[in-house]
């Protein structure tokens, strides 16, 4: 049986949520292994001037801490 962990992170773009997401992902990488999932809790957008300049994103990451098959 496999143990898993869920920890929830927040990651901002200048892109697009997309791109924030990615972000995450590869932020989250560098300090966790085996990540299996990333869930987009809430998105929120910061505008100046009429117009969209940072795209966040709250988030949950699915790790597995121990897998027993291995």
């Amino acid at each position: 049986m496999a143990v898993a962990k869920v920890i929830e992170i927040m990651s901002e773009s200048d892109v697009g949520w997309e791109d924030a997401a990615r972000k995450a992902v590869a932020e989250a990488s560098e300090t966790i292994r085996d990540i299996k999932s990333l869930w987009v809790e809430g998105m929120q957008a910061v505008v100046e001037g009429d117009a969209i300049v940072k795209y966040r994103l709250n988030a949950k990451v699915t790790f597995v801490v121990r897998d027993e098959r291995n």
